[in-house]
């Protein structure tokens, strides 16, 4: 995997680190797995470009590693055997060969400020270019990680907008409920008068209907 993969991987990383520690007290377990993947990824990462001579590049995802692992937890990071990638070795000065002085040595004046070795202008030079790159990389992630903020902002803002919509169906639910409830009780009250009655009011309409004959064959 190529060191922009690996940036991009480090930020949605931790993108999703910040949402877990938001939200750890009710999901202790959210993204835990997934988490613990992407950091794997890029300890790989780290230790290939160190492989392949990328030291710079490898040096800056050392940086956002050992900060991801941190933000993860130590005795979460222990269990995932996620561990920790010390920073590489400097290398060996080279070996010190002694001037042998010619048989015609030339002495210069003194001076307090002797000339600059160019090698050192060289390593001082190379060491300024690497902090220029760790600090691009390091604005680049902080943009991102802005970014990634502000949507996750968002999203909590949705949520609980969502959750209060929910919450409102839930009460029209149960006051629905309750309504139906009370029209079924008085539906099987109606029911059990009328089967008390019943008789009653059989009795009466054949009686009216009596009296409606009664008065039909009189006339």
């Amino acid at each position: 995997m190529s060191a922009t993969k690996l940036t991009s991987l480090a930020t949605s990383t931790l993108s999703l680190l910040l949402e877990r520690q938001r939200l750890q007290a009710s999901h202790p377990t959210l993204h835990l797995q997934l988490i613990s993947t992407n950091l794997h990824k890029i300890r790989d990462g780290v230790i290939t470009l160190r492989n392949a001579s990328e030291d710079e590049a490898a040096e800056s995802l050392r940086v956002h590693y050992e900060r991801l692992r941190g933000m993860f937890g130590e005795e979460a990071a222990e269990k995932a055997g996620l561990h920790n990638l010390p920073p590489p070795m400097p290398p060996s000065p080279p070996p010190v060969t002694e001037r042998v002085p010619s048989p015609e040595a030339t002495y210069e004046p003194y001076t307090d400020d002797p000339s600059p070795d160019p090698d050192e202008n060289g390593i001082l030079l190379q060491q300024r270019q690497m902090m220029d790159a760790q600090d691009a990389h390091l604005d680049h992630l902080s943009s991102s990680i802005g970014r990634q903020h502000h949507i996750s902002l968002q999203i909590g803002d949705e949520l609980e907008v969502h959750t209060g919509l929910l919450d409102a169906l839930d009460t029209e639910l149960d006051g629905t409920g309750a309504r139906m409830s009370s029209a079924r009780r008085k539906l099987e009250r109606v029911a059990q008068g009328a089967k008390r009655n019943g008789s009653t009011v059989t009795i009466a309409l054949l009686i009216l209907i009596l009296l409606i004959l009664i008065v039909v064959f009189k006339t």
